[in-house]
């Protein structure tokens, strides 16, 4: 019965256009109180009628094959046209036709292979983000391999050593590549799964502000979805920020637990309603669900959380 709703807005309420003119907090400006009220309502009614129906906007696994005792993972690069929302269609890159790519799983001690397929127009390369990988596996060309150019392949082969949340991403043109939609979560779990925290689900929320607007996962309210649970349970979120801004998550109601930093278990975890991402960053936090209602779960920078595409 309990409903928080994580994201980039009241009830995550992610995604505007690089220009601010075009945010609702600007247009409510130059209307009258009704014409403000009648806009937020039917925003945030949209919202919370399309709960549960994007059964994929929590991403989906990249789905691998064995080669002996090596996992193999296909990664294709290509350029084209996403939604954020409906009628609002960007021009994406993306990991094997989605923004963020399907998330990559495996467990700590796993040898991984991970193929790289470029056919966009743009050189590009994979970066393991967080994920402590041989030099010449690290994904930054000019410094440990050349970039993968229009058409070409490359192949990353590492053993997954440090156990967490991370990511993989360009780190090539970066800020133009990223942010127009090359990232995705990469989640190492551990081999000993035995000190893992108990939860009735887990959820990814890739942060970003710029390429194809203010989004979560790929989507701009009211395309992006809540969270909904029952009255005791936990909830796992791993924010992941591939944007260029600080983003202060928080929540209404409840705290977060902050489990875990940058992939790493924390030694002491901490109560937070507001947990400051940066970009770059990746925070582990645990929701225990105590009061029903449809609670706001939203960044803090009010012009983010008023915003739209």
């Amino acid at each position: 019965t309990g409903t928080p709703a994580p994201g980039d807005g009241m009830g995550n309420m992610p995604g505007m256009d690089a220009t601010p003119e075009a945010t609702p907090a600007a247009q409510a400006q130059t209307m009258s109180n009704d014409e403000m009220d009648s806009m937020m309502e039917s925003g945030v009614k949209t919202f919370l009628a399309n709960a549960g129906k994007d059964k994929d906007f929590w991403g989906i696994p990249m789905p691998f094959t064995m080669d002996g005792d090596t996992k193999v993972f296909e990664v294709t690069c290509t350029e084209g046209p996403w939604e954020v929302q409906p009628g609002t269609v960007v021009n994406a890159m993306m990991y094997n036709g989605r923004v963020p790519g399907p998330y990559i799983r495996m467990t700590q001690g796993d040898k991984v292979r991970i193929n790289l397929h470029n056919q966009m127009t743009q050189s590009t390369a994979i970066h393991y983000h967080g994920v402590h990988t041989p030099n010449g596996m690290d994904g930054v060309p000019f410094i440990t391999q050349p970039p993968v150019k229009p058409g070409a392949s490359f192949t990353y082969e590492f053993v997954a050593k440090n156990s967490g949340t991370h990511m993989y991403h360009s780190h090539h043109n970066a800020a133009e590549q990223v942010t127009r939609g090359l990232m995705g979560g990469f989640i190492i779990d551990p081999a000993d799964k035995s000190k893992e925290p108990q939860v009735t689900a887990d959820y990814i929320l890739v942060l970003n502000d710029a390429g194809i607007g203010i989004t979560i996962n790929g989507k701009s309210f009211p395309s992006t979805q809540p969270i909904i649970a029952k009255k005791g349970d936990r909830i796992r979120i791993r924010y992941m920020n591939e944007g260029l801004q600080i983003h202060p998550m928080h929540l209404h109601g409840m705290y977060q637990t902050v489990y875990a930093k940058d992939g790493a278990v924390l030694p002491i975890p901490y109560l937070a309603d507001t947990v400051l991402v940066a970009p770059g960053e990746r925070y582990d936090v645990l929701v225990d669900c105590q009061d029903p209602g449809a609670w706001a779960f939203h960044c803090h920078i009010l012009t983010h959380a008023e915003s739209s595409t």
